[in-house]
């Protein structure tokens, strides 16, 4: 081993992680532009599909985003008429959003994506399991 090998991309973390979630991101791609909306639109439909109204800066911290990427992402679901945005009557600084009929309604043509894209993994349900246990682990310990 030489002072170099550390910075050989296959010996990198971050590369894998980074691939795999594109190539998994690429996985979803058929299934969600059927229903017209982005990998990042559809992250954050789920967490809505969870809870229906929620402020955008709890939405940001779920879902990693900081408010230059989600104020974006939801002028773009709003303009879908998937969610309103609406400030607080109580403190102006906070802004709602809340998810309306259509958007509860793309549950239903969703809800076959994770077991299709599961079946696309190649992976059994033990290796899944263990996968995203230790991915959750690791982002627990870096964040």
């Amino acid at each position: 081993m030489n002072d170099y090998d550390g910075l050989k991309l296959d010996n990198q973390l971050c590369f894998s992680v980074y691939a795999c979630s594109r190539e998994i991101i690429k996985l979803y791609k058929p299934f969600l532009t059927k229903l017209d909306i982005t990998y990042t639109q559809y992250i954050t439909l789920l967490v809505l599909w969870e809870k229906p109204k929620i402020t955008a800066k709890e939405l940001g911290e779920k879902l990693y985003l900081d408010s230059g990427t989600l104020t974006p992402l939801l002028k773009k679901l709003e303009s879908k008429e998937l969610i309103t945005r609406k400030r607080s009557t109580k403190d102006e600084r906070i802004m709602i959003v809340t998810l309306t009929d259509k958007g509860r309604e793309l549950k239903d043509a969703a809800v076959e994506i994770p077991e299709k894209v599961f079946c696309e993994t190649q992976l059994n349900i033990e290796e899944a399991v263990r996968l995203k246990d230790s991915l959750t682990k690791l982002l627990n310990k870096i964040t």
